[in-house]
């Protein structure tokens, strides 16, 4: 009997253990609660963040406004870049043309310039047609120039050989070149045309004058110093006359 009552004591007594009472709350409930927490935390968040955003002087609404128009000056400087772009190309094609121009009217220049001497040496030239008297036939060399051409190490050459005095026959022959030219510092001489070379525009048959023009191909990389033409009679291996014109 006094085990019964001590069990009861224990159980229902002062030193019986305590029990909570609590509600119960379905799970979806708490779901609910717990994402309303996470957007309560979010939102206090983001409005910690603006205000520091504000108070650095990064206001969110500014920030959008001057990123507008940031974005707005630059398209106006991409438009300004474009339209310098097109002036720019405008200008080169104005100034190719020119240049192209210049170009042209110095070409022409040079080609009055030369049709300019050479009248006054066909001037000079048909003054010395005029008759000076009789006496033996005589070759003579009024004009002979030598010029740089148009590719490295080419040189043009113009001639004119007349006969003066009786001129009662033709006369017959060949020009042969000499050209003197340094070479890695040595002299070296380049006879045109080339032995056992024969060049037709060199050859002479006339009884008053005799116009010949040609060009020679120097050695590469010679520096041409002079040019002698040597007048041949027939087939003689001594020259008839000769003449040399030094070149600058």
């Amino acid at each position: 009997m006094r085990t019964v009552k001590r069990k009861l004591r224990r159980r229902f007594g002062i030193a019986a253990p305590q029990m909570a009472v609590r509600t119960h709350v379905p799970w979806y409930w708490r779901w609910v609660l717990f994402g309303l927490a996470v957007a309560l935390g979010l939102l206090f968040a983001q409005e910690i963040f603006d205000s520091g955003m504000r108070v650095a002087g990064f206001a969110r609404d500014k920030t959008g406004g001057e990123l507008v128009r940031l974005r707005g000056e630059v398209k106006r400087l991409e438009k300004e870049n474009a339209d310098l772009r097109a002036s720019v190309e405008a200008g080169e094609r104005q100034l190719q043309m020119e240049r192209s121009a210049q170009a042209d009217l110095t070409k022409s220049l040079k080609s009055q310039q030369d049709e300019n001497s050479r009248l006054q040496e066909d001037i000079a030239f048909f003054q010395t047609l005029m008759p000076r008297g009789k006496g033996a036939n005589q070759v003579t060399l009024p004009r002979f120039k030598v010029e740089a051409g148009g590719m490295p190490g080419e040189f043009r050459y113009r001639l004119l050989v007349m006969q003066e005095g009786t001129r009662d026959k033709d006369f017959r022959g060949r020009v042969q070149l000499l050209v003197n030219y340094v070479l890695n510092g040595e002299k070296g001489v380049q006879v045109v045309p080339a032995a056992g070379e024969s060049l037709p525009g060199l050859d002479l048959n006339f009884r008053y004058f005799q116009r010949v023009n040609g060009s020679f191909q120097a050695p590469q990389g010679a520096v041409v110093k002079s040019v002698q033409a040597r007048v041949f009679e027939g087939g003689a291996t001594y020259p008839k006359l000769q003449q040399t014109v030094v070149l600058p």
